[in-house]
């Protein structure tokens, strides 16, 4: 109807110029009043139209009600039939050149009706049919049959050409209806999206200048929207950089896109706004117009500046510490593996330290985690002082650092650093009031030469390190092909140890301590021996670090307890067994209930049972090892202090715990037999020591005649060596006392020995 209601003019236009020519044409064929009434009434019907339409509420409306188009369609019809009428009425009268004139009129007013009536089907198709048939009803009453015939067979044309078209134009306006619903839909949907949403529209010509700057595009600059338009968009996001023309990876990456014509999504740029740095995601397609010409891009931002920041504190902590704040073990491998490839390509050298804390686990153990953290935290600091571009160091985990030296020319460079290292973390720390003391122990491999990829140079780095902790600590040893062989053996070891008490593989011998006056067997010393099928008897020089490194030396020790205080069982009351106890033992907190069950369950006085320890216990010792050792003493159990002097001698121990032996180590024994004066000058001090505290002395290695007399010399009170004895398994030892008083079983150790 709207369509019907722009034409309005034109159709009332076109009825009277018809009525016009109808009148014209037909003048001589009627009556002139007749003629007039159907003029006049045809010009009435068409102004009625005319009116009724111009004042129609709904004129116009896409739209309408059915009353104004059943009111059309029936004037439509009216019209039609009183032009038919005329046809018919005025049929004889007509000349057969008049008539055929009159029928073009009709057919070209039937085509106008099919052109201006397309939105109106129904009033066409009834218009056309009534026109028509008048006008084969005309040619009919003048028996022109043949073109009656035709415009009947015309009048079927356009009839379904009216219908056709209708049809068409009904959908077209349909579907044009539809666009405009949709576009509107879509720019309120826009309009709502840039109220609401953090995002913002943006568009560009073929210049790469901004058009349509949306307010809140303008408004992220600070701007209004005319400021922006006609300004190239490069420009506005590169800042106070678009004058020095130093641009971004992303923002080439971006004016590569679009000089390319290429749509993009998520393009990350960094952008400067009046100083600040944020994070923009750009997308945008090209755009062109029907003509298939370039017009520029659109697109839409967002801010993504807390997202991108979130992202990087994620990234941080995948790739950093969070105790220590160094790079962790992912990021230090990433790091490893550039350097490999840059000695693969340029055919250099790199190097890669591994760092582990000593005595570092009787900090945790003693004073808890929190402080031990602390502790990683200065170490980390200290480590991060001492690198250079040339370096850089992170936390593996644990206790242990790795360092990366990216180029170097000889093994100078990294002896240099480790031994920086060592001096820089052995100092002593201050943490919540209390001073401590670790060290660390330091194993290199050179890249490309110890290994091409990150696991072999890792691995060869490993394996230094091992042996720098089974030479004590506190070293630093570069990796040897050697090495290999031994992480093996020490695989293997570890592997069978696991099995070995309960396979039964372990057994002690007995060494006989006397007395240095009159040889009178004190006690004997316990000695773990062990024997594996597939690998023999193993030296405890190399087993016992490895049960201790795995935690095996808990239940190793307490069986060592248990037998041999059984053992002690089967000798007379006044001989002593004493046992070796590790360090790791004493860190246990089961260990004194350990000495209380195996005393209990063999019935062994605790003053016939002496715990042998070294000095290197109380380096580690934060009161744990002194509080523990306290324990013992007070069940009477005798403590014995094993291979003096040769360790971390300090006499303030000797004050503190109430040792009742002190076990001279055998080099210094071996050495006064040669001689040597600062042995002798060594024992005699000891002696001393010893009996101002009222300790006794147990000299260890004596092997001769001369050995003995000297050691007797200086005024040791016991003895321990081949000269009295070797190592015994215990029914041995129990045979010596089977058959003889006491004191006569001096004469059988001379001999065995």
């Amino acid at each position: 109807m709207a369509h019907a209601d722009r034409l309005i003019a034109v159709r009332g236009m076109s009825v009277m110029l018809i009525a016009a020519v109808t009148g014209f044409l037909v003048r001589n064929a009627v009556a002139p009043l007749t003629l007039g009434i159907w003029v006049a009434a045809s010009l009435l019907l068409a102004g009625w139209s005319w009116y009724s339409r111009i004042n129609r509420p709904t004129r116009g409306a896409v739209n309408q009600t059915r009353a104004p188009i059943f009111l059309d369609a029936a004037m439509g019809t009216a019209f039609a039939c009183l032009w038919s009428a005329m046809l018919y009425y005025c049929a004889p009268g007509l000349q057969p050149g008049t008539a055929i004139g009159l029928w073009i009129v009709v057919a070209t007013f039937m085509c106008g009706q099919i052109v201006l009536l397309a939105a109106l089907p129904a009033t066409t198709f009834a218009s056309l049919l009534i026109t028509g048939l008048g006008a084969s009803a005309m040619l009919l009453r003048l028996d022109h049959m043949v073109a009656a015939g035709l415009s009947t067979i015309f009048t079927g044309v356009c009839l379904a050409a009216a219908l056709q078209l209708g049809r068409d134009f009904i959908c077209f306006r349909t579907t044009e209806t539809t666009l405009v619903d949709r576009q509107e839909t879509v720019s309120l949907l826009l309009r709502e999206y840039e109220e609401s949403a953090s995002d913002w529209l943006w568009q560009i010509d073929a210049s790469r200048r901004l058009i349509q700057v949306s307010p809140r595009f303008a408004e992220t600059f600070g701007k209004k929207p005319a400021e922006l338009n006609g300004v190239p968009l490069l420009q506005v996001l590169a800042g106070d950089r678009w004058d020095t023309g130093n641009l971004p990876e992303a923002l080439n990456e971006l004016v590569g896109k679009i000089h390319r014509r290429e749509s993009f999504s998520n393009l990350l740029v960094p952008i400067q706004i009046g100083g600040d740095l944020l994070w923009w995601e750009l997308s945008a397609s090209p755009r062109r117009n029907e003509n298939g010409q370039f017009t520029g891009f659109r697109g839409v931002g967002s801010d993504v500046t807390q997202q991108q920041a979130s992202a990087a504190k994620i990234d941080r902590l995948a790739r950093y510490d969070v105790l220590t704040g160094l790079p962790n073990r992912l990021q230090l491998n990433e790091a490893l593996g550039k350097a490999i490839e840059n000695c693969t390509k340029w055919r250099t050298r790199c190097a890669f330290l591994m760092i582990d804390l000593d005595r570092f686990k009787a900090v945790n153990d003693t004073l808890g985690h929190q402080v031990g953290d602390s502790l990683l935290a200065k170490v980390a600091g200290r480590l991060h002082s001492l690198m250079d571009a040339n370096s850089m160091c992170g936390r593996l985990g644990g206790d242990e650092f790795g360092v990366l030296i990216y180029e170097i020319e000889d093994r100078t460079t990294i002896d240099a650093l480790a031994k920086k290292i060592i001096h820089m973390l052995s100092q002593p720390y201050q943490i919540d009031h209390h001073t401590l003391y670790i060290g660390a122990s330091i194993g290199s491999a050179i890249g490309l030469r110890d290994g091409r990829s990150i696991e072999l140079l890792t691995r060869s780095a490993d394996l230094a390190l091992y042996r720098s902790k089974d030479q004590g600590g506190g070293v630093h040893y570069g990796y040897e092909p050697s090495l290999h062989a031994r992480a093996e053996e020490r695989r293997v070891m570890e592997l069978a140890l696991r099995k070995a008490l309960e396979r039964g593989e372990f057994h002690l011998n007995y060494q006989p301590v006397v007395r240095a006056t009159d040889g009178v067997i004190e006690g004997f010393e316990a000695l773990l021996r062990w024997t594996n099928k597939d690998l023999g008897p193993v030296s405890p020089a190399k087993f016992i670090p490895i049960a201790e490194d795995t935690r095996l030396i808990g239940a190793i020790g307490e069986w060592v307890l248990r037998t041999a205080c059984h053992q002690a069982m089967l000798w007379p009351d006044h001989v002593r067994i004493a046992v070796n106890v590790s360090a790791e033992q004493l860190f246990q907190p089961t260990f004194v209930g350990s000495v209380v069950s195996a005393l209990s369950h063999s019935g062994l006085p605790p003053s016939r049972l002496e715990l042998e320890v070294t000095e290197s216990v109380f380096i580690n010792d934060f009161g744990v090892c002194t509080a523990t050792l306290e324990q013992l003493l007070a069940l009477g159990v005798s403590l014995s202090l094993d291979d003096f002097g040769t360790g971390y001698s300090s006499l303030g121990y000797l004050r503190k715990t109430q040792f009742s032996t002190i076990k001279i180590d055998r080099s210094f024994v071996q050495g006064a037999a040669r001689q040597a004066p600062e042995s002798l000058a060594i024992i005699r001090a000891v002696v001393a020591l010893a009996d101002a505290l009222g300790m006794s002395t147990t000299a260890e290695g004596a092997e001769t005649e001369a050995e003995v007399a000297m050691i007797c010399e200086l005024g040791c009170k016991k003895i321990q060596g081949f000269y009295f004895g070797r190592p015994m398994p215990g029914d041995d030892a129990t045979e010596l006392f089977a058959q003889h008083l006491p004191g006569d079983e001096t004469q059988i150790l001379r001999e065995a020995g």
